[in-house]
């Protein structure tokens, strides 16, 4: 692959590295801004989308005919990295998880009329949507064929009845995705339904409290009591849940990871800035070489997870599914995070650990990046399986 970007990609990463720095950072200095749940306050949250959109900084995940900037994966592995330098950075310009990851999937698999029902009013920021697929125990979670929830079709609609948790952004969503079980053959019998919170037959039974701050809306654990869904709101097709959640969950992946190297180099950032400035013993830390060999460390690590997010990005916009690539980068990328936010933490000392810096903050959400959308020893033994197929060839180069 060619690592040269294309001007017009340059050109959106420069300008929200200055809107980050000039509208964003700011406010997150400021623990006012923060709501209860700490992420940023809905009231500024709006005022910074407005001035997203004034500026085309606005879904650049989307194609144009869907109201977004068209940049594809390499261009989004780009400019999700510049936005994430802020905590509240990709919540901003609509792309942060779950909306991202949903608004891709309805791009993809969604028919016109679900595109101007479902996609468009979460596409332009009049409404937030929510996945549900994963299941309390018995259930269904990184095993899919284990599905509790089910899907019985009445006439031209189906009524669903189950239990699934840890639902990201229920609490303040408007539009739902649900997976549930509609046959028990094992490959074609899950199928993905499109519903409206207004509906009636389903409520959220509580949000589950976490370790660290949450996203807008939360991870709740939703009951479904004979939930009606029209057969027109079925994606794809009855039987293909599990090529939806395919769909959803692989790119949405990457798009974490773009994300976490973002707030990795920014602890980074906040580590080196206080290296600099604080002395102790009679010189600098940063002049200590214990500490230069923790940011060195970091440095390198960081290089390397971008470039397995940007072969995995690359593999997608050429067509691939990049299993390999995006396991890869989810494993490593996960790891880096937590151990940034950690060494950042160390070198900051009492002042990491504190509120005076979001080194804490990311620390706390660092953890679940190991868990969400496929734990570490998942995704090994994908690539475990990969190999066990592959052989030698697992590591093989493209052939012009």
């Amino acid at each position: 692959m060619d690592f040269t970007i294309s001007s017009r990609i340059e050109d959106f990463r420069t300008r929200i590295a200055a809107f980050v720095e000039e509208h964003i950072l700011p406010l997150e200095a400021d623990r006012a801004s923060f709501d209860a749940q700490e992420n940023i306050r809905r009231d500024l949250l709006q005022e910074l989308r407005a001035k997203a959109r004034a500026e085309g900084l606005w879904c650049l995940q989307l194609k144009p005919e869907n109201g977004g900037q068209g940049l594809g994966r390499v261009g989004m592995a780009v400019c999700y990295e510049e936005m994430n330098r802020s905590i509240f950075g990709p919540v901003t310009f609509n792309c942060a998880a779950p909306d991202d990851g949903n608004m891709m999937l309805l791009e993809a698999a969604g028919t016109k009329a679900q595109k101007e029902w479902w996609l468009k009013p979460v596409m332009e920021g009049r409404a937030r949507s929510s996945f549900a697929m994963t299941e309390p125990h018995p259930g269904g979670g990184s095993d899919p064929s284990m599905m509790q929830t089910t899907a019985q079709r009445r006439g031209d609609s189906y009524v669903i009845t189950g239990r699934k948790w840890f639902a990201t952004g229920a609490a303040e969503a408007e539009r739902f995705i649900v997976v549930a079980r509609t046959s028990e053959d094992p490959r074609r019998g899950l199928t993905a339904f499109l519903f409206d919170a207004d509906q009636p037959g389903w409520r959220i039974d509580r949000r589950i409290e976490i370790l660290g701050p949450e996203e807008h809306g939360g991870h709740c654990e939703l009951v479904f009591e004979g939930l009606e869904v029209p057969a027109e709101n079925v994606l794809l097709e009855e039987g293909r849940g599990l090529k939806v959640t395919q769909m959803r969950l692989g790119p949405a992946r990457l798009t974490h990871c773009m994300r976490w190297l973002g707030l990795a180099k920014r602890c980074v950032e906040i580590a080196r800035d206080y290296a600099e400035r604080r002395h102790g013993f009679g010189m600098r830390l940063a002049d200590r070489e214990s500490v230069q060999m923790m940011l060195g460390d970091l440095a390198y690590r960081i290089e390397i997870g971008r470039l397995l997010v940007m072969k995995a990005a690359w593999e997608l916009d050429r067509g691939g599914f990049a299993r390999k690539e995006v396991s890869m980068a989810k494993i490593h990328v996960a790891n880096l995070l937590h151990a940034a936010a950690d060494t950042a933490i160390q070198i900051n000392g009492a002042r990491g650990y504190s509120k005076d810096t979001v080194l804490e903050w990311i620390y706390r959400y660092a953890r679940q990046a190991r868990l969400v959308d496929g734990a570490d020893e998942v995704h090994k033994m994908v690539l475990h399986r990969l190999l066990q197929a592959e052989d030698r060839s697992f590591w093989s180069w493209d052939v012009a």
